[in-house]
């Protein structure tokens, strides 16, 4: 899964994957702002099938917390 978001996350946020791991920051490391996680939020949804709740989006700091969310509703 990490392979797959890292590719999402690097194409919405126009940086190399290989600058993306578990613990990268959205916002620290990447610089994203809170439209670039409501437009990431949107790319998941279209790509993983599940809804992230805005009061979620802002829980949602690093990649991991990502990859964990996904895998606490199913996704592998």
């Amino acid at each position: 899964m990490l392979d797959k978001l890292r590719e999402i996350v690097a194409e919405q946020l126009s940086v190399e994957e290989d600058e993306i791991n578990m613990e990268t920051s959205f916002r620290d490391d990447l610089g994203a702002d809170s439209l670039d996680l409501y437009e990431l939020a949107e790319m998941l949804k279209d790509e993983y099938g599940v809804e992230i709740p805005e009061e979620e989006v802002g829980n949602l700091l690093t990649v991991g917390d990502v990859i964990r969310f996904l895998a606490d509703h199913g996704i592998e």
